[in-house]
């Protein structure tokens, strides 16, 4: 599917409201009332489509002052997140270099939420870690302040060592999973020997107790995987440093393509493709090559501001005006 239309008429926003439905958040913003219309109190998405052979019908509403509500097939959820183990979709907009030349943060984030994605029953274990992580370092300042004793912080130093353990050994597997896709579609799209490294290790409690003193100084855990990196690479050169603009758009753009071919051999149904203005960097070869790929892999929707731009027939065509989209074949 390909939605066109000159700049600013709400491509993006029609791509963003796709990613909102499906899992429960926006990624471009974390502040939900971005989401609703200057001037209006509430916003409500709706779609309806298959999960492989399974209808599926979601409802999302967002109002001021108020949390997100979501329905599936008419039940409602306890939270709108907990559409990301129902349905799996992955995006990509220009901001999304971020998950290459970004700070270590922004790669944890994305492989967290691919940890999720391909084994949903981990989906937990970066906020539970992350929680355990919070206590322990609340705690510290506790200790600090000469509020509480050091014995207090056995359970939350026990807590972050374990569920640290999960996360790290979940991580590594995830790249392990992601690590020949991502180098295959990574050379196809001219970017040779690319590579996905882990930095960083499993924390034990001796090695938190060990620098006991250090954390209570600073009020915070100093080691553990919320700390770590993922490192990508191709040959010799760290890509987020070395790595050329287009050649940090191709490595997250071989990223998504290994992620879909993995989310079909795991669970089973292909993900949604949201492609935001991905064809105006690339070249008429890769153009070609990742039209070819995204019809392997899933329904997508790519965003463009010329039809010309995607180097095949799509399924369909949408026009998008402010505040309306139609379908091309209709018009």
């Amino acid at each position: 599917m390909l939605a066109v239309g000159p700049n600013g008429v709400g491509k993006t926003n029609l791509l963003e409201s796709l990613h909102v439905a499906t899992q429960g958040f926006s990624p471009r913003t974390r502040t939900d009332a971005q989401l609703i219309r200057f001037g209006e109190h509430a916003a409500r998405i709706a779609v309806r489509g298959t999960r492989g052979m399974v209808p599926i019908e979601i409802e999302l509403t967002l109002e001021a002052g108020a949390g997100k509500r979501a329905k599936l097939n008419g039940a409602p959820l306890r939270a709108a997140e907990q559409l990301r183990s129902e349905t799996a979709t992955l995006v990509f907009t220009p901001d999304r270099l971020g998950v290459v030349k970004g700070a270590p943060a922004a790669r944890r984030a994305y492989f967290d939420r691919a940890v999720g994605r391909l084994t949903p029953a981990r989906a937990h274990l970066s906020a539970e870690y992350g929680g355990a992580v919070a206590q322990r370092n609340a705690s510290l300042r506790r200790v600090a302040g000469g509020y509480s004793s050091r014995d207090a912080l056995a359970p939350w130093t026990e807590q972050v060592a374990a569920l640290g353990t999960e996360l790290v050994a979940a991580r590594k597997e995830a790249l392990a999973l992601l690590a020949v896709p991502f180098a295959e579609r990574a050379d196809e799209l001219g970017l040779p020997e690319a590579e996905l490294r882990y930095d960083g290790a499993v924390v034990t409690v001796a090695e938190l107790d060990a620098r006991l003193d250090r954390d209570l100084d600073r009020g915070v855990t100093g080691i553990g995987p919320h700390l770590d990196d993922i490192v990508l690479t191709a040959g010799p050169r760290e890509l987020r440093s070395f790595g050329s603009q287009g050649e940090q758009r191709l490595a997250v753009l071989a990223l998504l393509l290994a992620e879909a071919e993995l989310i079909v051999d795991r669970r089973g149904f292909p993900p949604l493709l949201l492609l935001d203005d991905v064809l105006s960097e690339l070249d008429p070869e890769r153009r070609r090559i990742l039209a070819a790929r995204v019809t392997r892999v899933g329904q997508a929707l790519i965003t463009a501001t010329d039809a010309a731009m995607l180097p095949s027939e799509p399924d369909q065509l949408l026009e998008v005006f402010p505040g309306e989209v139609r379908d091309a074949a209709l018009a």
